[in-house]
């Protein structure tokens, strides 16, 4: 007699080519957020859930709206709102996986920093599902280029940094747009005032989950250094050259702080990248790119820059300043050591703290049940030779979706006309109007004088290697 344990997903009233969805895209067991708000999603109520990135929450609300979508009905019925853009196509990856089962479930991505046309074309032809930032919804409202009167499920997703973002009006704008007969699902890391208020507007008598923090166990080794404030930037690049990790996601309080940082590990031969608010969506798409594709050693960003980002094998998360929030430091290191990462990865969470920060770190410990275990700078010795190069470099080709560019193409042209082995090409990222491609850093220069010499699907094409 075979029993079905509370965490499978089969307990859940799901149709039976979901479930064998599922079990295609290896989803197991459901995680604890999953267990959670899903019994309580599917019964149609409306939800505040607290959880971290990493924790599954993406599809405890995926499998919620698609459980009440009629796929017949060309008509927007559950619209997801995000922070930012790179969090609204990562949902939108995920919400179309999950939807295999069903048949034409079409979701649309409606973000800033792209044309307005294209999106209004896709909306145009009939859509589900649309995922997007706050003020490009509201963008296509004003335009009247989207109709919600069929919708019945609103997702907030990331909500806490929504509100950091100063996006609450937009939210509650947005919102009144919406029927009222419908559900809500409030998903956030953290819990401050603003999702009470949040709540209050546009909810009805929503229910409240909080999941403890997934990453404060053992995946995840955490060491900290004293510093005085002076030599804390000094002491990031010490860090990389005694600890070598490959990939190093740096986090700094301030956009200055990062500028900062960045220009003292170029001076000493690191490659890194800032990403903060200011930066235009080009320059960010390319930071994102160049440091995801493994192009970069060491991204340099601020909380709100980096919200909604998940990289896969991040060796390491080096906390510059000590943020003044428990919980978003624990966010910070859940980057590392992920839930569910290939082989069970240990992450590494480096922190530095300045006698003025003691306060922040006490809050840390209270947080996370134990104190913390702290290293003389004087351990830290110089690695071997110079500092880790990255091992790929990165290819912009001017030309992307526009153009019908496909990946498959730019591999073609590479291992084809080039001459080059599938193992030497990396990611390749085809946006709107251009495509990026990782290449083995030593072919790098010779690999895109070739592909300008020569020709993609039939075209001549103007390629350059970007510079870190």
């Amino acid at each position: 007699m075979t029993t079905t344990s509370p965490d499978d997903f089969a307990t859940l009233p799901l149709a039976p080519q979901m479930l064998a969805n599922l079990a295609q895209l290896g989803y197991a067991r459901m995680t604890p957020i999953q267990a959670a708000s899903l019994p309580v999603a599917l019964l149609g109520k409306d939800l505040i859930a607290q959880a971290k990135t990493g924790s599954g929450k993406t599809a405890a609300f995926a499998l919620a709206l698609l459980a009440n979508l009629n796929p017949r009905r060309f008509a927007v019925q559950a619209m997801v709102l995000c922070p930012t853009r790179e969090l609204a196509d990562q949902v939108t990856t995920e919400i179309r996986r999950l939807a295999r089962a069903e048949e034409n479930i079409k979701v649309v991505t409606l973000c800033g920093g792209v044309a307005l046309r294209g999106q209004t074309a896709s909306l145009a032809h009939g859509a589900h599902v649309v995922v997007g930032t706050p003020g490009r919804i509201m963008d296509h409202l004003e335009r009247e280029n989207l109709a919600l009167d069929a919708l019945n499920t609103l997702v907030l997703d990331e909500a806490d940094r929504m509100l950091d973002m100063g996006f609450f009006d937009d939210i509650v704008t947005v919102a009144r747009q919406c029927p009222k007969e419908r559900q809500t699902l409030l998903f956030s890391a953290t819990y401050p005032e603003g999702i009470a208020k949040l709540a209050q507007q546009f909810m009805k008598d929503p229910q409240q989950i909080a999941v403890q923090a997934q990453h404060t166990g053992s995946a995840i080794r955490q060491r900290w250094y004293q510093v005085k404030d002076n030599e804390r930037l000094h002491t990031v690049s010490r860090l990389l050259d005694h600890f070598r990790p490959a990939s190093t996601l740096a986090f700094c309080n301030t956009k200055q702080q990062c500028r900062d940082l960045v220009e003292v590990l170029k001076a000493q031969g690191f490659s890194a990248l800032a990403l903060f608010g200011e930066l235009e969506q080009r320059e960010r798409d390319q930071v994102l790119v160049q440091f995801a594709n493994r192009s970069c050693s060491v991204l340099v960003a601020t909380d709100v820059a980096a919200r909604g980002l998940d990289i896969a094998q991040l060796e390491a998360v080096i906390n510059v300043d000590v943020t003044p929030d428990a919980e978003v430091h624990v966010h910070r290191i859940g980057r590392t050591g992920r839930v569910g990462q290939q082989g069970g990865a240990e992450g590494l969470a480096l922190n530095l703290a300045s006698m003025d920060e003691m306060g922040f770190v006490g809050k840390i410990e209270q947080l996370q049940g134990r104190e913390s275990e702290w290293h003389p700078l004087a351990e830290l010795t110089p690695g071997q030779g110079a500092p880790l190069a990255p091992p790929m470099a990165t290819l912009q080709i001017v030309g992307g979706r526009k153009e019908k560019i496909r990946a498959g193409d730019v591999l073609g042209a590479l291992t084809g006309d080039c001459g080059y082995a599938k193992e030497q090409v990396g990611k390749i990222n085809v946006n709107e109007y251009s495509t990026y491609v990782a290449v083995e850093r030593g072919i790098a220069a010779e690999a895109a004088r070739r592909l300008n010499d020569g020709r993609i699907k039939g075209k001549s094409v103007k390629v350059r290697l970007l510079d870190l």
